[in-house]
């Protein structure tokens, strides 16, 4: 069998990308995020240290039209000049609210039926990507401090322990990049029921 190969000498057409503007990002003012449909989830900081983190974690919780914010423990709250280096803003439009003790606000969350998901590695654990959220269910993740995590209480008192696979040698990511990776898969996730 004789097999015979033309070539052309054409360059691909490939269409230029160019990045868009401030002004065609469709972004919604303060006041539309406030009426706007949410995604139901809640985000508890669990004595999260780090003002950068907690402006992080409100600037991705506006990206995915999250619900509401709990800042408990030593965990700072707006209006802060570090917070909104971050947050850009974020602290205006997503709701947020200061509880002290996070297993007083766990205990009230179940009370409200809301599920609590605690980001933490743990004996029997969920696997973020095994994870498929309920049908019309509200969440509460949970997020713990740089060095010590999640508190055991709080682990212990949650519906559930929600895991990201990890398979390098550090088995650990800042908690702003852990927000980001667990609100992203819950947000895609929800929107696809």
């Amino acid at each position: 069998m004789l097999l015979f190969i033309i070539s052309f000498n054409l360059k691909p057409y490939i269409l230029p990308m160019r990045k868009l503007k401030n002004s065609e990002l469709g972004r919604i003012s303060v006041d539309e995020f406030k009426q706007v449909k949410k995604t139901p989830i809640i985000v508890v900081l669990d004595n999260i240290r780090s003002l950068n983190n907690i402006g992080s974690v409100f600037r991705t919780s506006d990206a995915f039209l999250i619900e509401k914010i709990y800042l408990c423990g030593i965990t700072a709250t707006p209006p802060n000049k570090e917070i909104h280096k971050t947050a850009l803003g974020a602290t205006e439009s997503v709701d947020w609210e200061y509880e002290e003790d996070t297993l007083k606000l766990v205990e009230k969350l179940k009370a409200d039926k809301i599920q609590v998901l605690s980001i933490e590695q743990a004996d029997n654990s969920t696997k973020l990507n095994d994870f498929t959220p309920k049908p019309n269910t509200k969440y509460a993740v949970i997020f713990g401090n740089e060095v010590k995590g999640v508190q055991q209480t709080v682990v212990s008192a949650s519906d559930n322990c929600i895991e990201i696979p990890q398979l390098g040698t550090k088995h650990s990511l800042n908690i702003s990049v852990s927000c980001g990776v667990v609100l992203w898969d819950l947000f895609a996730k929800i929107n696809q029921q």
